[in-house]
């Protein structure tokens, strides 16, 4: 499958929401309906009137645009494409561009689907149906280093895999020494920025770190990392903050 190709959408018309360096913001759509993709487009170039929008029609055309362009700032994807099974396409996508944030935009609005594309890497969900406020916020809120969830599922409780989830202890027990780290400034209610001005490290791979311990802990949003491990004793976890 060949890759779509390349927008700049340039300047769109209509109440722009300013983020700080947009003029160098490049977003990625992955979905194999045209008219969608389309709609999706003019959405994202009202609110961000300056960014370059990618566009690909399937998994395979999105690797080739994320191999050719280490710049893109986000991934917008459809869970549901000819080809691809359940959660191929995000770990495929998560799998070799791990420090690329992904946003999917479903016609799925399950919550159960909804909390395991978050285990799965995912920065956040917003189903197809949203308005453009809501979009342009969840897109705003990733690319701050937020996750996003729909209001009315922002705090829902994460749905355990079968009965079969591990006490809390063994899910950090999964942790690296890094990730251990930032799993302490996340319980001391530091932002990304911030943890990533202490670790001397990159915003890009503290959202990396935050996704991969949302999907080790098995929960959806850092209010739930925090109340999970509130009464863990992370010395004798090997914490060591």
């Amino acid at each position: 499958m060949t890759a779509c190709a390349v927008s700049d959408f340039g300047h769109g018309s209509g109440e722009a929401v300013p983020l700080a360096g947009e003029s160098a913001l490049r977003l990625l759509v992955v979905d194999d309906h045209p008219l969608f993709r389309e709609a999706l487009a003019s959405a994202i170039a009202l609110a961000f009137p300056k960014a370059e929008l990618h566009e690909a029609d399937g998994i395979g055309a999105a690797c080739e645009i994320l191999s050719r362009d280490s710049a893109i700032d986000l991934t917008l994807l459809d869970l549901s494409m000819q080809g691809v099974t359940g959660f191929e396409g995000l770990d495929t996508i998560r799998a070799r561009f791990p420090r690329v944030p992904i946003l999917i935009v479903s016609g799925v609005t399950e919550p159960r689907i909804m909390g395991e594309a978050l285990r799965h890497g995912a920065a956040g969900f917003v189903p197809k149906a949203v308005d453009k406020a809501t979009l342009t916020r969840a897109i705003s809120e990733v690319l701050g280093g937020a996750l996003f969830m729909p209001p009315d599922l922002a705090t829902a409780p994460a749905p355990a895999r079968g009965g079969d989830k591990a006490p809390i202890a063994e899910r950090v027990a999964r942790l690296t020494p890094q990730q251990m780290r930032v799993l302490g400034m996340i319980r001391q209610g530091k932002l990304n920025k911030q943890i990533a001005y202490e670790l001397q490290v990159g915003d890009s791979t503290v959202k990396a770190h935050v996704s991969e311990i949302l999907r080790k802990l098995e929960v959806i949003s850092r209010t739930q990392i925090v109340i999970e491990t509130a009464y863990l004793d992370f010395d004798q976890a090997g914490g060591g903050f």
